[in-house]
């Protein structure tokens, strides 16, 4: 199938085909570009490259498109995805998509370019940019999400169960002011879990902070939270790198942890085992993960649905436990 073919199909010229496709340089109707989109999707049009690479059996190289490859959680995330790809003979080319001046959709163009075979995304889609994705007919999967994104296979972790659990633990303790600190970006399963934890035990909600995910997110939650009229006694942090950000303040302040304020958080990334005290936290199963993303693009399951895992608590000091190890 070539450009010219869905242009016919859709009834428009080859040039509005490629500005759906390449979302832009001139804008498109949103009903025309349905149009285009559907024409791309019953005939299987697909870019001449990836097309190619698909049928000639050359496509020995997985995508990996992650928001920021310096967060720890999708440093080691990336890292156990190469293993999982090189176990099968895959080779993984990562990019980050938090580089300025290039858009998503642009950088999802230029992977599919490459010939890879398939497409792994550790990102949120705008609905946009799942469209393109599913128009490009590449075999793909939606790794680290909250739930089911429609149209594509998914992988990702009960989040709002983890972090329940989390906050059972720390409401274990007798602390009975739990806040949490997370996502600036929207409300997330996270955070549900902690409502539900504390509406569960007849205890009210604490502070609620939303922060970007960084270091310094955590920092600026943790002094917000000492400047308040009243001091938390425990935190839930959505990552462990807001937690580490966290830490960084109290002990700057000289508040104990976990005397004056107990942590737990979330991902269980190496880091969380090095620092003081180190973090309670809900891991995420990233190996088996990455194992179901690579088995999903090399035709495990045909069918697209969401895989969801279970998180694991590590217990360690920083919520007031004395671990054996």
């Amino acid at each position: 199938m070539t450009r010219a073919d869905v242009a016919r199909y859709a009834g428009v010229s080859t040039a509005v085909v490629s500005y759906v496709l390449n979302d832009g340089p001139k804008a498109v109707a949103p009903l025309t570009r349905e149009r285009v989109l559907d024409a791309v999707r019953v005939l299987g049009y697909r870019p001449n490259a990836a097309a190619r690479a698909l049928s000639m059996g050359s496509a020995d190289m997985f995508g990996l498109l992650v928001h920021d490859n310096r967060n720890p959680f999708f440093a080691e995330l990336c890292h156990t995805l190469d293993q999982a790809s090189a176990d099968k003979g895959r080779s993984l080319l990562i990019v980050n998509s938090d580089r300025e001046q290039v858009a998503t959709s642009e950088q999802i163009r230029d992977l599919v370019s490459r010939q890879i075979g398939g497409l792994i995304i550790a990102d949120v889609l705008t609905a946009r940019e799942q469209s393109l994705v599913e128009s490009l007919g590449i075999p793909t999967v939606v790794i680290g999400q909250f739930g089911e994104t429609d149209g594509l296979h998914s992988v990702g972790v009960d989040f709002a169960v983890g972090a329940r659990e989390a906050t059972e633990h720390l409401i274990g303790h007798g602390y009975r002011e739990v806040a949490f600190v997370g996502s600036a970006a929207r409300y997330d399963d996270r955070e549900r879990g902690w409502r539900d934890a504390l509406t569960a035990a007849g205890l009210p909600l604490g502070p609620l902070l939303h922060v970007p995910f960084t270091y310094q997110g955590g920092y600026d939650a943790a002094m917000q939270l000492l400047q308040g009229s009243r001091r938390p006694r425990a935190v839930l942090a959505a990552s462990d790198q807001i937690a580490i950000g966290m830490l960084a303040a109290f002990g700057q302040r000289g508040v104990g942890v976990p005397d004056d304020i107990a942590i737990a958080s979330f991902d269980g990334t190496v880091a969380a085992d090095f620092v003081w005290p180190r973090l309670t936290t809900a891991a995420q199963p990233l190996h088996e993960m990455a194992d179901t993303a690579v088995r999903i693009l090399l035709g495990a399951d045909d069918e697209p649905g969401h895989r969801a895992f279970t998180t694991h608590l590590r217990i360690r000091e920083s919520c007031g436990c004395t671990p054996a190890s």
